[in-house]
């Protein structure tokens, strides 16, 4: 069976779009500032148009990197470090859940309209599935999570402590930086596909640039940008 080709019946040039949808994801800008960064460059698109290859290509880009990246890595299962972040959706608060292993990786990320254990049970399932039962989960002391996790038979498993969640804490930083770009949610679908895309674009630039020197963080960085290149070719 013949792979349907994504940009076959588009116009504009597959590295385009691939540029477009690399800088509304992964950096703090509205749609009208890609418009007008695309323009410097001499390509002649509207804000809409950005919004079109967002929506169609962002999910495919993402569902490729976490492919790719399953392939070429075992799934972590030593130390997860769980949190919830509200995000307001038309000034309803909602909870997005997210799991985070020992090097900051994103692994998983879940929309919910309330924190409580039935929210917490699903959200663990949901990670559990894809990646497996990890030996340690840090939390902090909401109860939720205490509840879900004996359900699954895994509060053996759980740590608390002050400090201990710093991982998690930290990583909600890009999104939030995001989410003020965007002016806010409309849509709790729209979130939750952010929310996945935005995770795996982030796990795919991060080099670990404060741990690495200054060669090696250039290499990690082009080979970043090389297979972004790449993703969905023919």
């Amino acid at each position: 069976m013949t792979k349907r080709l994504p940009f076959k019946y588009f116009k504009t040039s597959p590295e385009i779009i691939r540029l477009a949808v690399m800088l509304y994801v992964r950096f703090p800008l509205s749609l009208r500032n890609v418009e007008d960064l695309l323009h410097e460059r001499g390509i002649d698109v509207s804000h809409e148009t950005v919004r079109y290859w967002w929506l169609r290509f962002g999910p495919m880009f993402a569902s490729e990197i976490r492919k790719r990246r399953l392939e070429g890595m075992k799934s972590s299962r030593w130390r997860w470090h769980l949190d919830e972040m509200f995000v307001k959706i038309n000034g309803e608060r909602h909870y997005l859940w997210r799991a985070v292993d020992h090097e900051g990786e994103v692994l998983e990320s879940f929309v919910t309209k309330r924190r409580d254990k039935k929210a917490a049970l699903k959200f663990l399932r949901k990670a559990m599935r894809k990646h497996g039962r990890p030996e340690v989960i840090v939390t902090d002391r909401l109860r939720s999570y205490g509840a879900a996790l004996r359900e699954v038979g895994a509060a053996d498993r759980q740590e608390t402590g002050r400090w201990l969640n710093n991982r998690v804490e930290n990583s909600h930083l890009p999104f939030r930086r995001r989410e003020r770009a965007m002016l806010r949610f409309r849509r709790m679908r729209s979130l939750q596909m952010f929310a996945a895309v935005h995770a795996s674009v982030t796990n795919h630039f991060n080099s670990e640039r404060s741990l690495c020197s200054r060669p090696n963080f250039k290499l990690n960085r082009a080979a970043a940008l090389t297979e972004w290149r790449g993703l969905c070719a023919a």
